[in-house]
Parts: structure tokens; C-alpha cells; sequence
């Protein structure tokens, strides 16, 4: 971590600074600036005096502890909803619920995983991404251990699902979003490798809840569990946020109170329009509503990728069924499940350096979209037949294409808004997708119930998934083509919000990019101007 020596200029309020760059968008900035002193004496915000300094992103060192934790929060999180299957009879039994009434529990869960983004967004802003892994864990275990306590299914929604689903929300979110942080030159190849935690979370959390569903039944099941949960305490408490140190500048001649307000300005606001342009404010800042209507590749990544999680998950709650149903051993069935867990944990390592390689840079979309159209394609599979081999080619097939659609979800992001609005993207994003992600499985329920065959489910997955492949790959290179065409005539192209500043930042985890002076070379070759002060 380096820091720029000196005061690069003063004012009467802390100002914060950020380089924009009009025309080429620089990838793979390795500094990130934080205005340094924003603080009065006694603690409070716009103070003395605005000192600037410079945030280099360690790439490794305490980068990959955080990594580490990283990779443990997505075990717990993301691949926590498929433990809950292990128990769906035992839930059905218990509270003499049909299959549609238990099978909301998980959905709840993993519906409220991502549709908390803007909740989340609010506390990352407030206290910051270490704080709020910590609550999310704290949330979570709190959910399971209360859920051990229930008495009616409607109970187990509000405990399991809901309470439950936030904590994961505010633990996954921060985590992804502070690693960004962490790591940009190696930014690929640490989110591939963050991404195998879900993987292990496959792999292990089944087999410790069938011990667990043995030795204690489903409530002592769930109390332990709960227990398990609180390690996202543990994750959250090594994420500490990069700061440079504080260094106090001289105080200024003329500093001292903001004049008062006309007495006539007070009176033109009304209530109703300081809530509604509050509401507004926090809308596009935890929501990312002006990302999602000014950077059409954000929203175009959006809704593909919205499409594509109505049937991108199902294949996984469908696929022992359709193995059972067609004579197949319980436990040969299950083995599918812990292959694709197996092939996902060995292969996303090194599809995370290939990723990161120089000559990826710029074409992430492209690798992630094509492969998604393999994964979707891959489920016609299925349909060839029920035998023991062919599924086996079905999972290997799946496990590949999904660990690089794994390793990539969050790269793109990262790569198409920049990392200050990246949490509020993120939230705005996990709330489209949580849409898709409920009522994914009900309608696939619905379509065997009326047709009594499985393969069916796999068909529409395989439409629906390779559809939204489609629409990526053809939406990115018709911006690519445009933006490339009016670079061509002189036009600035439609870059997103990199070219303005942000005014707000968060604690913990929010820092602007910076631009090296070969950047800087480059820009004025093509007519760009940096703007680097406010």
C-alpha cells in the first residue's frame, strides 16, 4: 500500500477526486485513489482540510486471506439451499405439507439470497463490507437455530427463508464486492477461485447434513447447522478495508461555517418533494436504477443474465428425480451431484489463470456467453436417456461450461461498471434475478405434473438458457460494433459511469480508479483529457 506524498489542494469542504477518462475506457488500473482525510477533529465529516492519497491494490499479500474467507462465504451461502433437500421429507412429515408447500422453503431462501442487494447496499454504505459479513452471519445462524423451534410450515418461511436468505444476502454480497477491491490485475483468477466455494459447498454440506439428519433428526439438524453458519462471523472479521494512512494538512485561513440559507429558498421546499427526491437519490444510489437506464451494457447483462436464471438452476433440483424415476439407485443418483461438485472444485483454478491472462482482457463477456450457450445445450443431453453413462456426460458437459459461467458472472460486472457502483449493481441485479429464481422451480413442477415425463424440464432449460447465451453474445457486439464505429468518426462513445465522479463513498470498500501516467500517454494520443480534480 503507497501513498502520494503531499496536499494536492484545499478547499473549504473534503472534496472528493476522481480521474475520468473521455474516450478509451482503461482496463486493469492497479491504483485506486480514497480521499484521504475527510474528518474534522473531533470526528465528524468536511473538516480541515482535503488531502488525496493513492490506494495500491495488494494483488496478494492480506488479499488472499481475504480470498480465503471469501471462498468459505459462498460454501456457506450460495450452496446452502441444496442441504435443504436432505430433510424435504422429514419437513413434509412433520408439518403434513404437500410437495408444492415444502418446496417453498428453499426457494424462499435462495429468493431472498438475492433480492436482499438493496438492503445490502444500505449497510455497506453504513458500516461498511467487514461489518456487514458479520451481521449476515450472526443473521443466518440466528435463522437456523430458530427454525430447529418451529411449529407450522408457515413458521419455517419466515425463520428458513426469510431470516435465513438475508443473512446469506448480506454475507455473500460484501464478501465478492471487498475482494474486487482486493485484487484487479489478478481480478479474474481470484474470482474463478472464489467461485469453487460453491462447489465445495456441493460437495461438503450435503454429506454433513445427512450425518447430522442420522444422528439428530431434522431439528437438532438444524440447530447445528445454525451453529455452522456463525464461521461467516469469522470470514467477515479478516476482511479488513484498504486505507491509507491519515495525515492531518494545515488549516485553512478562511475556513468556517457554510453561509445560512435565503430564508426564501427555505420555504419553496415542500415535503412531499424533499421525500421524493430522497426517494429518488436512494433509489439510483443502492439500486443502481441510472446504471441500469444510462450503461446499456449493464442493462443488457442484466436482463440476459435475469433471463438466464429461470432455468439455469433447475436442471440441479430435477436431476436425481429424473435419475430415480427411471430405476436408477438412490445413491447412484446422488453420486451425480457430487461429481459436478467435484469437477467444478478441480477445474475453476485454472480457468482463473487462463482468464486472467492479457489477451482475455476485454473479452470476458464473450467466453462467459459462449459458454453458456454450451451449458444450456447441454441439457438436451439428458433426453438422449436415463442410463447411469449418459448422465455422466450430462454432468461433466454441465460442470465445465457452469465453472467458467462461475468464474466470470462477477468479472463481467466488475468489468462493465465501475467498482463504486459495483455493490448497488450488484443489488439491483440479485433483485431481477431473484424474480426468475422463484418461480423457476414451481413452473418446471407444473410442466411435469401436466406432462408426467422429466425431459421436458430439461428441453425448456436447454431453450431457455441457450436463448439468453444468444441475446449476450448478439447485444455485446453490436455495442462493441457501435461503439468502435463512433470512435471512428470522432463521437465520444458510450462509455459507462467510469467518465463520472462519484461523490459518494464507502466505507471500508468503496475507492475510485486512478490513472498511471502511461494511461494518462495514451489518453492524450487519442484526444482524451483527464479530469483530476474537482
Amino acid at each position: 500500500m503507497t501513498q502520494r506524498n503531499g496536499i494536492r489542494g484545499t478547499s473549504d469542504r473534503c472534496l472528493h477526486s476522481e480521474a475520468a477518462v473521455v474516450g478509451e475506457r482503461a482496463k486493469g488500473m492497479e491504483r485506486e485513489k480514497v480521499p484521504e482525510d475527510c474528518e474534522s477533529e473531533d470526528g465528524g465529516r468536511g473538516s480541515s482540510v482535503a488531502v488525496t492519497g493513492v490506494v495500491e491494490a495488494p494483488d496478494g499479500g492480506w488479499g488472499w486471506v481475504v480470498l480465503v474467507a471469501t471462498i468459505m462465504v459462498l460454501a456457506l451461502t450460495l450452496a446452502f439451499p441444496s442441504c435443504v433437500g436432505i430433510f424435504y421429507t422429514d419437513l413434509q412429515n412433520e408439518f403434513h405439507a404437500t410437495n408444492s408447500e415444502t418446496s417453498w422453503v428453499p426457494s424462499i431462501m435462495t429468493s431472498v439470497l438475492h433480492a436482499g442487494g438493496p438492503f445490502c447496499s444500505v449497510l455497506v454504505e453504513k458500516l461498511g463490507c467487514r461489518a456487514t459479513v458479520m451481521l449476515g452471519g450472526v443473521l443466518s445462524g440466528l435463522g437456523m437455530a430458530a427454525s430447529s423451534f418451529t411449529q407450522s410450515i408457515g413458521e419455517l418461511y419466515i425463520t428458513a427463508g426469510v431470516i435465513t436468505g438475508l443473512g446469506f444476502c448480506f454475507s455473500f454480497q460484501p464478501a465478492v464486492t471487498i475482494l474486487g477491491h482486493y485484487f484487479v490485475r489478478r481480478r479474474a483468477f481470484a474470482n474463478a477461485i472464489s467461485s469453487t466455494g460453491t462447489a465445495l459447498g456441493l460437495c461438503t454440506l450435503p454429506v454433513l447434513g445427512n450425518y447430522l439428519h442420522t444422528e439428530l433428526g431434522w431439528r437438532g439438524s438444524f440447530l447445528v447447522l445454525g451453529a455452522v453458519l456463525l464461521n461467516c462471523c469469522v470470514c467477515g472479521a479478516v476482511m479488513r478495508p484498504l486505507q491509507p494512512p491519515k495525515h492531518r494538512g494545515q488549516p485553512l485561513m478562511n475556513h468556517g461555517p457554510p453561509p445560512p440559507e435565503e430564508e426564501g429558498v427555505k420555504k419553496k421546499k415542500s415535503w412531499p418533494r424533499t421525500i421524493w427526491n430522497f426517494l429518488v437519490a436512494s433509489m439510483s444510489k443502492h439500486m443502481a436504477f441510472d446504471q441500469f437506464l444510462n450503461n446499456s451494457r449493464y442493462c443488457v447483462y442484466s436482463i440476459g443474465i435475469t433471463w438466464m436464471m429461470l432455468g439455469f438452476v433447475v436442471p440441479l433440483v430435477y436431476l436425481v428425480p429424473y435419475a430415480t424415476a427411471n430405476k436408477m439407485e438412490q445413491g447412484r443418483a446422488a453420486l451425480l451431484l457430487s461429481i459436478l461438485g467435484i469437477v467444478n472444485i478441480v477445474v475453476r483454478p485454472p480457468f482463473g489463470i487462463i482468464f486472467n491472462m492479457p489477451w482475455f482482457k476485454g473479452r470476458h463477456i464473450y467466453v462467459f456467453s459462449s459458454a453458456l450457450l454450451v451449458n444450456g445445450l447441454s441439457n438436451s443431453i439428458c433426453c438422449i436417456g436415463p442410463s447411469f453413462n449418459v448422465l455422466i456426460t450430462y454432468v461433466v458437459v454441465y460442470g465445465l461450461s457452469m465453472s467458467v459461467v462461475g468464474s466470470l458472472m462477477f468479472t463481467v460486472l466488475m468489468d462493465i461498471v465501475e467498482m463504486s457502483r459495483f455493490p448497488s449493481a450488484l443489488g439491483l441485479l440479485a433483485i431481477m434475478e431473484s424474480i426468475t429464481l422463484l418461480i423457476g422451480p414451481p413452473l418446471a413442477g407444473v410442466l411435469v405434473d401436466r406432462t408426467g415425463q422429466y425431459f421436458h424440464v430439461f428441453f425448456a432449460c436447454s431453450a431457455v438458457v441457450a436463448s439468453s447465451a444468444v441475446f449476450l453474445i448478439v447485444s455485446f457486439y453490436w455495442l462493441d460494433k457501435r461503439d468502435r464505429k463512433w470512435s471512428q468518426q470522432g463521437q465520444p462513445s458510450a462509455l459507462p459511469e467510469t467518465a463520472r465522479p462519484a461523490l459518494d463513498i464507502v466505507p471500508g470498500c468503496q475507492y475510485s480508479s486512478v490513472p498511471t501516467e502511461v494511461d494518462r500517454d495514451k489518453a492524450s494520443a487519442n484526444g482524451a483529457e483527464y479530469i483530476t480534480s474537482v
